[in-house]
């Protein structure tokens, strides 16, 4: 079993919150469209959002034992992050999983598998990403990995790495590019905002984004 002592972020630091207030669209397109994660995995209760320092866990499937040893070790302001092999008839997070991650200080949770207890989990107002709902349930016998890249939703993730969500769904950043592609995101933002202003005042996208219309490349009898 991996030392879940390595590899893991501290408290969240390093800026991270700075990231709060963007979209995942916005971090992806300023990551130069990388870290979409799987559209599948969808907030598990509407007005989910979640930003944090990646802890990464892998558990076999129908197990989630390292789900409980990664919580009980978690530093406050991560994002457990997790991949059960995408096995959807087990809850793989529920309701006593996520009050250990609350009085641990942890701020969400991204899974590829299923979760339970969601009316609990969403009166909690702890943010869960899942691939499903299931009620069956997990045992706790089987060794997994805490702390090392696994891969998520299509996309690599590792310790450190920035996760992002909200009802548009999940992106995650590399550690090493954040400085990066905060900037380039506040740069789109801007830009964003003043495409927005133009369009109140009679511009139109065609204009705005330099779009050729279709229909002006031929004329009606050209060969």
């Amino acid at each position: 079993m991996a030392n879940p002592s390595r590899s893991r972020p501290a408290a969240v630091s390093n800026g991270v919150e700075r990231f709060a207030g963007f979209d995942p669209a916005t971090l992806y397109e300023a990551a130069g469209q990388k870290g979409m994660v799987d559209p599948a995995i969808q907030p598990a209760w509407p007005g989910a959002r979640v930003c944090g320092l990646a802890v990464t866990v892998e558990c076999p499937p129908g197990d989630n034992l390292m789900l409980h040893v990664a919580v009980a070790d978690a530093p406050p302001g991560v994002v457990i992050v997790a991949n059960v092999g995408r096995y959807l008839l087990a809850g793989a997070w529920g309701e006593i999983l996520t009050a250990a991650a609350q009085a641990r200080g942890v701020a969400g949770l991204a899974i590829d598998g299923a979760v339970r207890d969601i009316d609990a989990i969403r009166e909690a107002g702890f943010p869960v990403f899942s691939r499903g709902r299931a009620i069956g349930s997990c045992t706790k016998e089987r060794c997994g990995k805490v702390g090392l890249p696994i891969q998520f939703g299509g996309t690599i993730v590792r310790a450190g790495d920035l996760i992002l969500g909200d009802a548009d769904g999940l992106v995650v950043v590399e550690q090493e590019k954040l400085d990066d592609v905060y900037e380039t995101a506040v740069g789109r933002r801007a830009r964003e905002a003043q495409i927005i202003n133009e369009l109140r005042v009679g511009r139109t996208t065609m204009e705005l984004l330099g779009l050729t219309d279709p229909r002006a490349r031929t004329s009606p009898g050209a060969k």
